[in-house]
């Protein structure tokens, strides 16, 4: 056998155990791998490299698998290392952001979980990993006496809130900044929420940027939701 070909040969080898766990037959490596020779001298390519210790029948009637003899030599003198560290350093960045966007959600869940309480409003934050809105303290406007005097009113509201397509893209219609921000009634763009006012702020944070901000009767305390916006998002930020 050629000496190009029996690295070849153990390559395919190797790389489907490493891919599948399981041992390799020679019509695997023939079809699989497009040897374009005889089955038989691809069986034959593989018993020289089973004499030549590279590779070893686990067991009757079984295909092969590397030795320690075969990795050493994939390692030392086979493996692609360029295209290894193209994949490599793909996955990395890949789940280094994966693993931003999980930081950054926890810190959002934090804040809106803060301000939910504070305000005892409903509190919100957009995602860093897709338009999607997330809110906390829904059931802070069902016990708002107007909300709970005009139950229709409070389930169009809770109804936008559930539709967080639609309330993203009011937010992104409304003219908001970095700075905290009112929206006070009929200021809203979406008909269901004027009875309520929206205090927002753009945030940043690891790159990612959203919304921040609560969602409550219009006779909240401006100044008090607006001072607690503004500090919830520095700590975030």
């Amino acid at each position: 056998m050629s000496e190009e070909r029996k690295r070849l040969v153990l390559q395919a080898i190797i790389k489907h155990f490493v891919e599948t766990a399981e041992p390799v037959g020679s019509q695997t490596i023939l079809v699989s791998y497009n040897f374009h020779v005889s089955p038989a001298t691809i069986r034959n390519d593989m018993m020289t490299l089973e004499k030549e210790g590279y590779i070893l029948q686990p067991h009757t009637s079984a295909g092969r698998i590397p030795t320690d003899k075969g990795y050493r030599l994939y390692v030392d003198e086979m493996a692609d290392y360029k295209s290894a560290r193209m994949q490599a350093l793909k996955a990395l960045k890949e789940i280094s952001t994966e693993h931003a966007i999980v930081k950054v959600r926890e810190k959002l869940y934090d804040a809106v979980s803060l301000l939910a309480k504070a305000t005892n409003c409903v509190s919100f934050a957009t995602t860093p990993d897709n338009p999607r809105t997330f809110f906390l303290g829904m059931s802070n406007v069902l016990r708002q006496p107007e909300f709970a005097r005009d139950t229709v009113r409070a389930s169009e509201v809770i109804e936008v809130l559930e539709k967080h397509d639609n309330f993203v893209n009011t937010l992104n219609e409304l003219n908001t900044s970095t700075s905290v921000r009112a929206f006070i009634g009929d200021e809203n763009i979406l008909p269901q929420t004027q009875s309520c006012s929206i205090i927002v702020a753009e945030y940043e944070k690891d790159g990612f940027k959203g919304y921040l901000g609560v969602l409550g009767p219009k006779r909240m305390d401006y100044a008090y939701n607006i001072v607690l916006v503004e500090e919830i998002k520095k700590l975030l930020e």
